[in-house]
């Protein structure tokens, strides 16, 4: 049964009560709170997800976001999120409940999925091999990733790239794409008929909102894919789209400073990460215009497919 099937008063029930039962890439979620912005969200992005009955479902992560007991819950109200009735975080202001969700999903998975190398970069498919794009805040990381996913490709994640220990695929993890900023009026322009929920103003990140992940991509989130490339974007204004061969060491430098678990995992995040760069071509990629950047990528995906 899929999400958009539950009726809203039913799902408002249920996340009210036993909690929404959800399938997110390898992992299964159960989802509670009382707040209408999360059941609204859930609504908008998670349409096409896989849900169950929470009764009879095994969840990986038990999570909630409720307005904290005490004045707070009237004046200036605030939102927590917790794991397993433990909030890791501070409490942020109502209005980004549903952020706060999509950040502590993250949370829930960086932390604690570590039958994967987990790096900090974008991810998506064509022809059966995949684009990682690692780089730091205020790249254009996210917006390249969508404009990906809306042209063709196929999304696997746009924050967590997992790579399985045993067999160095990568796992789709494909949730809502995370813009900021002027990213969310250039995914609107770029493509009108995305669907971009309502904004969140003034959290860490500035103004947020999240782009709905398209059918296919969730159809396919259990569907692993070949690491093709390692591409590491940059936006600057006016800049024609260009790919630069990258070192490999610096690749690798890089991935396992910006990989969450590397250190937890010893000796095997070298061993996957070396893997990982070994079967990858490497670049860095500056780009100006989205149209110029997703050709560039086709042109890319036409190459290693012949």
């Amino acid at each position: 049964m899929k999400l958009l099937q539950l009726p809203p008063a039913e799902l408002r029930r249920q996340l009210a009560g036993p909690g929404v039962w959800l399938r997110t890439g390898p992992f299964s979620v159960r989802v509670r709170s009382h707040v209408p912005h999360v059941a609204e969200g859930l609504t908008q992005l998670y349409g096409q997800f896989e849900v169950r009955s929470p009764h009879e479902a095994f969840a990986d992560f038990h999570v909630s976001v409720d307005r904290p007991r005490g004045l707070r819950r009237w004046l200036r109200p605030q939102v927590n999120f917790a794991v397993d009735g433990v909030p890791p975080f501070k409490p942020l202001p109502l209005d980004q409940a549903f952020p706060m969700l999509e950040w502590g999903l993250n949370w829930c998975v960086s932390t604690r999925a570590h039958q994967y190398l987990i790096i900090h970069a974008g991810v998506v498919e064509k022809n059966g091999r995949a684009a990682i794009l690692p780089a730091p805040p205020g790249s254009g990381k996210s917006t390249l990733t969508a404009a990906l996913m809306l042209s063709g490709w196929r999304l696997l994640s746009d924050e967590l790239t997992l790579i399985d220990r045993r067999t160095g695929l990568v796992q789709p993890l494909p949730r809502p794409v995370s813009l900021k900023n002027q990213s969310i009026d250039i995914i609107r322009a770029f493509s009108p008929d995305a669907f971009v929920n309502r904004e969140s103003r003034d959290t860490v990140k500035g103004t947020v909102a999240h782009l709905r992940p398209l059918r296919d991509s969730v159809r396919r989130q259990h569907e692993p894919a070949r690491p093709g490339w390692v591409i590491f974007p940059r936006w600057q204004a006016g800049a024609a789209a260009r790919l630069t061969p990258r070192s490999k060491a610096q690749t690798f430098m890089f991935l396992a400073e910006n990989a969450f678990n590397y250190s937890h995992l010893g000796a095997d995040g070298f061993r996957v990460g070396s893997a990982l760069i070994d079967q990858t071509a490497c670049y860095d990629f500056e780009y100006g215009i989205l149209d110029e950047a997703v050709a560039q990528f086709e042109r890319l995906a036409a190459e290693g497919s012949a």
